[in-house]
């Protein structure tokens, strides 16, 4: 395959680290942008609305349009959409979250809801976690955005979604149905958002076990960086292979069209 492609690219630790730009992101942003090929940037952050999104990434020196940004909030209302539209869930999460279920025409409730879904937040109140659980007891289909178990923070790690998600698991036995990557349906709902087809499009992610696993099962080429979670070393204990490794998103500059060369 030889283009035009279509870019999917994770985020942290492949245009930025926390809030500082990744040297050479911004060039390929611009470059993707003035040759009019399509692209999305995705989170598994459910926390912020592709707006909050948009503004952090400008202060960081990147100009991508809320229209380019694809949240595990996003693909978890869109796949609760194609499922039950219409319902109604109980919610524990930030705005990114709340605002795309209400944008799908979903009631928040925590009376006999249809799910529980559970998201990221900086506050996780017990006392919701304790409701969730007896909702979930009651027969309340349980959903989480995505898997990860903790998250960066200046002081160390945060417990996030995934840590909270077992916690309910345990307390009900009743295992979350996550949304997010590693989960394929994350990168196919971007697909499909975009009007692409995974035969020419590749994912740029810093992580073997989501970025480069959810492109692999979603049938994508895959582009494995090397300014985040996973080194090169790293990367060779899994069973499955990125298409390329590069240290940098930096290496893309001037490449776009051909980001695969003999």
């Amino acid at each position: 395959m030889s283009g035009p492609w279509t870019y999917l690219m994770d985020m942290d630790g492949v245009l930025v680290h926390e809030e500082h730009l990744i040297p050479g992101a911004d060039a390929v942003i611009a470059e993707l942008t003035s040759t009019g090929t399509p692209f999305l940037v995705l989170t598994n952050n459910s926390i912020y609305t592709p707006r909050d999104l948009r503004a952090r990434l400008l202060r960081t020196g990147l100009d991508v349009p809320e229209s380019a940004i694809w949240t595990s909030a996003l693909a978890t209302a869109k796949f609760l959409d194609t499922q039950r539209p219409g319902g109604s869930a109980f919610v524990i999460g930030e705005a990114g979250l709340t605002t795309a279920l209400h944008e799908i025409g979903y009631v928040l409730t925590d009376r006999d809801p249809d799910y529980v879904v559970l998201g990221e937040t900086r506050t996780y109140s017990f006392t919701a976690i304790t409701r969730a659980i007896r909702l979930v007891e009651e027969g309340a289909r349980f959903i989480a955005t995505n898997p990860d178990a903790t998250g960066p923070s200046r002081e160390g790690s945060l417990p996030a979604t995934g840590s909270v998600a077992a916690l309910i698991e345990r307390a009900t036995g009743r295992a979350p149905y996550y949304v997010g990557k590693p989960n394929p349906l994350m990168m196919r709902s971007g697909l499909r958002s975009l009007g692409a087809h995974s035969e020419n499009t590749l994912m740029i992610g810093d992580r073997m076990d989501t970025d480069v696993r959810s492109g692999l099962e979603a049938g994508l080429r895959t582009i494995l960086v090397l300014t985040g979670i996973s080194g090169r070393e790293t990367a060779e204990l899994f069973p499955y292979r990125p298409t390329r490794v590069i240290e940098s998103i930096a290496d893309l500059v001037g490449n776009t069209a051909n980001p695969f060369p003999e």
